[in-house]
């Protein structure tokens, strides 16, 4: 099975963002190994970097403000595209101050899930529901109209 690590700063405190993470985790289990990793907020960036990339595991996206906006279906593609060239892929939410640059440098793809700022909890919950509306596109499953 495909493997997908979600890599985030910080812990997801909020009961309803822990509800939401939890309700698409359930449901990405048929189509993923799914995994959440928790680093913790560290003084600086490059601290928080160092960390981060003891953890990479396979090809990284980088969630970024700055990133490319794609549409769902363009989300889908990436997964699938990825996971044709290598069994994990790692996708990465930095912490309130944003990544170190070295953390930039290793990610191969950066994303934007719009121009705006998402709490780091609402960027996790967003991203799950994203890569589970992919795995229903990947699939051919109803969920995304």
């Amino acid at each position: 099975m495909k493997k997908i690590t979600v890599l985030c700063v910080g812990k997801a405190s909020k009961q309803f963002c822990r509800d939401g993470c939890d309700e698409y985790l359930k449901r990405l289990r048929s189509f993923y190994d799914v995994s959440v990793v928790e680093v913790s907020e560290q003084p600086t960036i490059r601290r928080e970097g160092e960390e981060l990339i003891k953890r990479l595991n396979g090809e990284c996206v980088l969630l970024d403000v700055g990133g490319e906006q794609i549409s769902s279906e363009a989300f889908a593609e990436l997964i699938k595209t990825t996971h044709e060239r290598t069994d994990r892929l790692t996708f990465l939410i930095g912490g309130a101050s944003g990544v170190d640059e070295q953390v930039r440098g290793i990610c191969k793809k950066r994303v934007s899930f719009g121009r705006v700022t998402y709490p780091h909890q609402i960027a996790r919950l967003l991203l799950l529901e994203q890569i589970y509306r992919a795995a229903t596109i990947i699939n051919g499953l109803p969920y995304h109209k």
